[in-house]
């Protein structure tokens, strides 16, 4: 267990055993969160760019159990209304088949999404949705029922109440955010479809808050052969929730090519498939130069604080940018408990301003990034259904960094002093995050 907090001589705290034994059921029988190879480490090191990139490649592959592949063409959507007008644009263009997945399908949002899906199966396309029960229990019961009854396959994942398909389960949660066009384009990333991301100031003598500050979020937009292993885990998911039948989904009539190399990525701890955060371990254990992450939640597990800190000393320059505004202090709370043994161990943490920082991505060695909807904290790894993309390569990378910079710029450093300084009230509450982590 990493000494993450100030511990009593007594011994560890109760719940951080039972936040390690939590963490330890949730990735048994898969194996325990992976070791890597100190050949491969020293392979790694030796290797010239083209090799190591190789080497990264197959050993993700390996240890998440799914294919890169190559000829894709990729593009970073920076906001939410960007990912909106992509996603409002591969509806428009879809001859055939539309599947989308998000945590939350809001009213307003919803509404607007609902109209352009009912028009796509007016003209006889196919179109299936699963909403998560959870995120969406603030939508009138009546847009769903006005979408079934267009013709549009409807699925709600995990009810809240009794129902004839599944066992209810309150803390398993679909958190995936995905769009598939056709098996031709698929949109994924952190965007819900909620009316947040209109947002754009807070109205004068209103509070700066989660409800009125603009939402910075990240997507990205795959066009190419990867999209069938994006179709692949919505199928995945439809036939986990006992869904009606649909048919497969047809063949791809073809598309844009581009160079990127891209993997379609799960976390499905349910199923003992927490790949997302397998994966990630291993890429920031490798790292040579840069770990650069964002998250909108960051209530880190210990196999994810012990590799920051190996990372940060050892020279890698370790950043994460967390944000300020969130919808639960209780999950900043949570995460800020830790920064101590980061910030001792040289990570740079920085607190994003005048927004609500709801991006999941990560860019590291400039070369190797993450775009999804997995957050770096305990519910994302042991909980929630969760979808990432990973792409390989540079060009990708250097709009992944400038995006990184662009934020930081627009950020605080959290410092040792300061942090240690903090006043009680924020101990407190920190100290009642720790105790329900895993729930956050």
């Amino acid at each position: 267990m990493s000494n993450r907090r100030r511990r009593p001589r007594s011994g560890p705290r109760p719940w951080n055993r039972a936040r390690a034994l939590l963490l330890a059921l949730a990735v048994s029988g898969c194996a325990t969160p992976p070791q890597v190879d100190t050949g491969l480490v020293r392979a790694m090191a030796k290797a010239d760019p083209q090799t190591r990139l190789q080497l990264l490649e197959a050993q993700d592959a390996r240890v998440s159990g799914h294919p890169f592949v190559g000829g894709n063409r990729v593009a970073l959507l920076r906001n939410g209304p960007a990912s909106f007008a992509a996603m409002e644009q591969a509806i428009a263009g879809a001859t055939r088949r539309i599947d989308m997945e998000s945590y939350i399908f809001g009213r307003k949002e919803g509404t607007l999404f609902a109209r352009l899906l009912l028009h796509k199966r007016a003209e006889g396309v196919e179109v299936n949705l699963v909403y998560d029960a959870w995120g969406s229990q603030d939508t009138p019961a009546a847009l769903f029922r006005a979408l079934r009854a267009g013709g549009v396959h409807v699925l709600e994942f995990n009810p809240l109440g009794l129902n004839p398909r599944v066992p209810i389960d309150l803390n398993r949660r679909d958190h995936r955010k995905l769009l598939v066009a056709d098996d031709r384009i698929a949109i994924t990333g952190g965007v819900n479809i909620s009316r947040v991301y209109r947002n754009t100031r807070p109205p004068p003598g209103t509070a700066a808050d989660a409800e009125t500050l603009p939402w910075r979020d990240t997507d990205i937009e795959i066009e190419g052969p990867a999209v069938a292993e994006f179709e692949r885990l919505f199928m995945q998911t439809w036939r986990a929730q006992k869904g009606p039948p649909i048919p497969p989904p047809p063949p791809s009539a073809g598309w844009r090519r581009g160079d990127a190399l891209v993997e379609a990525i799960e976390g499905a701890p349910g199923r003992h498939r927490p790949a997302i955060y397998r994966t990630l371990l291993d890429a920031i254990a490798l790292a040579r130069h840069s770990v650069h992450l964002t998250t909108g939640f960051f209530a880190p597990t210990p196999e994810l604080l012990r590799v920051l800190e190996q990372a940060a000393r050892r020279g890698v320059d370790v950043r994460i940018i967390v944000p300020v505004h969130s919808t639960s202090s209780l999950a900043i709370a949570a995460g800020r408990a830790d920064y101590g043994a980061l910030l001792r161990a040289g990570v740079h943490i920085l607190q994003r301003r005048g927004v609500v920082l709801h991006a999941k991505t990560a860019v590291i060695d400039g070369d190797y990034s993450l775009v999804g909807s997995a957050n770096l904290d305990w519910r994302s790894v042991v909980y929630n259904n969760e979808i990432d993309a990973v792409v390989i390569g540079r060009a990708f990378g250097r709009q992944m960094e400038a995006l990184f910079r662009a934020d930081a710029a627009r950020s605080t450093a959290v410092r040792l002093r300061a942090w240690q300084g903090r006043p009680l009230g924020e101990r407190l509450e920190e100290w009642l995050a720790g105790a329900i982590e895993p729930l956050l």
